[in-house]
């Protein structure tokens, strides 16, 4: 006879039907399914009775602590204010890379748990692999001591958090249940929360490289976000941005640290700065501290900041990036002004050259990549190099053009300027 409180298709049922599931219905299923109890089947079902009925905020809420109490929470102790980021991903994304020691040079500590990439958007941790020497698993006692030294720390997340997170994002993958803002929502914050910061600010992308394709769409993702970290105490901000085109001019992975490094040197391209910049300030804010971010970037010091972080673990700042066997062209169809280049269509193109991965157990190339020559609103010739497609694969090279053949367009006219920062969501604790 069971000596479980509930029954799995109980709860699936109650969902089913419309209903809401009581806390302790919740702390239950997470916790039966990590404990291997609820099947893997049952929990599918659970998913998908979730993507299709929703959940309200008070659940979400509620199924997002018990992710967390899955695992361990890590306890940071430093003496700096502390304040994490996340982005749900994009083409070209690099922003973590100079943001981390920006925001740790104005004073806040950044214990930043990254992952990997996976189809057209990058992961941050396969761009820092590319940097000889460099790893991604530390320890817990290796963070604090990186923390309370440096500032920043860009890692793997450890096993012990929120492993109930892990279990039902492989499902979520495999059971077309991906989409779901509630499921969406608590995976995000049950890791971030379970890090331990005091404070989160989250970059919500919208547009055609972005999960969330429309405004309205990543608006509903924001504002579930921002309430779950209400409901858990954290301080939490979230800024929609737009990812209609890449970031910046490098999407890869070799390719993105050198872009990156050329921002914490005080050049790179000015959406990247731009967007790196509102971020800090935001994080900075957030951490109660009294410091431009602007100006701190101006003045070497997050460099410094990139380089002593980096060599913490094990890379090496100065070594020379990979560079690829096979380096192709796309060139302007006709001359004017380039008018749109898609960012999802370049992800691919990236992701089809090497520089992603189809499966997790996949391995990248880290010289893969694509870099833009010309970004929208710039003036172009006909026959002009508007894309350099880089891969250690040259039989990749069709494939990748192939993903390109409409992500151009050139007119006479300039497109009309969008705003990188289209709107901000802030929690009220």
């Amino acid at each position: 006879m069971s000596t479980e409180p509930f029954a799995a298709v109980d709860v699936i049922r109650a969902k089913r039907d419309g209903g809401r599931l009581s806390d302790e219905q919740i702390d239950w299923v997470v916790d039966a399914y990590t404990r291997g109890v609820v099947a893997e089947e049952q929990m599918s079902a659970l998913a998908m009775a979730i993507f299709l009925r929703g959940m309200e905020s008070s659940e979400i809420a509620r199924w997002t602590g018990a992710m967390i109490e899955s695992g361990e929470r890590l306890e940071l102790a430093v003496d700096r204010p502390t304040v994490d980021k996340h982005s749900t991903g994009g083409v070209g994304d690099k922003i973590t890379l100079p943001l981390a020691p920006l925001v740790a040079a104005c004073g806040a500590a950044v214990p930043q748990l990254s992952g990997r990439g996976l189809g057209h958007t990058g992961g941050t941790l396969d761009k820092l692999e590319s940097i000889p020497g460099w790893r991604a698993e530390l320890s817990t006692e290796d963070i604090r001591k990186q923390l309370s030294e440096v500032g920043a720390v860009v890692c793997a997340a450890t096993p012990a958090l929120a492993p109930a997170d892990r279990k039902l994002y492989a499902l979520r993958d495999v059971t077309a249940t991906v989409e779901s803002v509630p499921l969406i929502a608590s995976s995000i914050m049950s890791k971030k929360i379970a890090e331990g910061s005091a404070a989160l600010v989250l970059d919500v992308k919208v547009g055609s490289g972005a999960f969330m394709k429309t405004p309205e769409d990543a608006r509903e993702l924001a504002a579930a976000l921002v309430e779950i970290g209400a409901a858990h105490g954290v301080a939490t901000t979230a800024l929609l941005t737009g990812m209609g085109t890449p970031l910046g001019r490098a999407v890869g992975n070799a390719v993105e640290v050198a872009e990156s490094v050329e921002v914490l040197r005080g050049g790179g391209p000015a959406d990247v700065v731009e967007l790196t910049v509102a971020l800090a300030r935001e994080m900075v804010a957030l951490a109660g501290l009294d410091a431009d971010p602007a100006a701190v970037l101006a003045s070497g010091q997050a460099y410094e900041t990139w380089c002593r972080m980096i060599t913490a673990q094990g890379g090496d700042p100065e070594a020379p990036l990979p560079r690829p066997s096979c380096v192709e062209v796309v060139e302007a169809p006709r001359s004017g002004v380039l008018s749109s280049l898609d960012a999802y269509a370049v992800g691919v193109a990236a992701w089809r050259l090497g520089a992603g991965r189809a499966r997790r157990e996949d391995p990248v190339q880290h010289a893969a990549g694509v870099l833009c020559l010309a970004k929208p609103g710039e003036r172009v010739e006909a026959g002009q190099p508007l894309l350099e497609l880089h891969t250690d694969t040259p039989e990749a090279i069709p494939s990748a053009r192939e993903a390109l053949k409409d992500a151009v367009a050139v007119s006479d006219a300039p497109p009309l300027p969008t705003p990188l920062v289209l709107d901000t969501l802030r929690a009220v604790l």
